[in-house]
């Protein structure tokens, strides 16, 4: 049967179109509007980017002071005061919490890093006191911008006396030749110097008598008095890194050092 195309009610079943509605065209304002907005966004992302790693930076450094104030601070020794048991080059870590919680007084601000630098201390909290043996960091009596490290020989109330080389604590011989040297076989009058006679001396409180362990080469409680407690920076306890930079280039790190305890 024929079908008349020109006949009302029916469709043309014959193909199927698919019909797509016209969109509206873009208004310039809008392009505008979002070309800017692209623009801005990688402004704003190096913007971000830079405010966290700011902010990092400051955290960590804030960080590294107080773990520097209060916890640990690395140091290098610069002298042989100390040997046999410090060597020149060696780098050491000392406890800032080795007697308790310390909180820094005397402070000064100046134009360098760290921007504080503090010449005295107040024991927040007591973990225990200085021992005899005991190497400890401190501000240097006659020039407190210099760090000194040596050994407690007397704790208060101790009377000191040094005879032809020998110390003596509380008149009994003090019995150091594990952890000392002399390298000078004479010995000097108290009158000329008193490196090899001196004393005696009572140690006064709150105070500490202290020494090098290279005798003979120390400047020390002989010379110029008494260590405060308060001018205590804490204790050395270990050796983290040792250079030498003399002989073979292979012995300039001194390898059998690193890690090791300062006793």
């Amino acid at each position: 049967m024929s079908r008349d195309p020109n006949r009302p009610g029916m469709e043309d079943t014959s193909s199927s179109r698919t019909e797509i509605a016209p969109q509206p065209p873009i208004s310039k304002p809008l392009l505008e509007k979002e070309a800017v907005a692209a623009a801005s966004e990688p402004i704003q992302s190096r913007k971000s980017v830079f405010r966290e790693y700011a902010e990092a930076i400051v955290v960590a450094m804030l960080l590294a002071f107080a773990i520097r104030v209060f916890v640990v601070q690395a140091f290098k020794i610069p002298s042989g005061s100390m040997i046999p048991t410090l060597l020149i080059g060696d780098h050491i870590l000392v406890s800032k919490l080795a007697y308790g919680l310390q909180w820094p007084t005397n402070c000064k601000v100046h134009l360098s890093f760290p921007p504080i630098t503090c010449y005295s201390s107040y024991t927040l909290i007591r973990f225990g006191q200085p021992q005899r043996g005991d190497i400890i960091v401190f501000r240097y009596p006659e020039d407190e911008d210099k760090d000194f490290i040596k050994r407690i020989i007397g704790l208060p109330g101790d009377t000191i006396q040094i005879r032809n080389k020998v110390v003596y604590v509380n008149g009994t011989p003090l019995d150091d030749k594990a952890y000392t040297q002399r390298v000078d076989p004479g010995v000097i009058d108290s009158a000329v110097n008193p490196r090899d006679n001196f004393g005696p001396v009572t140690v006064p409180e709150d105070s500490y008598f202290v020494m090098g362990d290279n005798r003979d080469q120390s400047l020390d409680s002989r010379f110029w008095g008494f260590v405060r407690a308060d001018k205590i920076r804490g204790k050395a306890f270990r050796i983290y890194w040792s250079w030498s930079g003399q002989g073979k280039w292979t012995e300039w790190v001194r390898w059998e050092r690193l890690g090791q305890a300062v006793r």
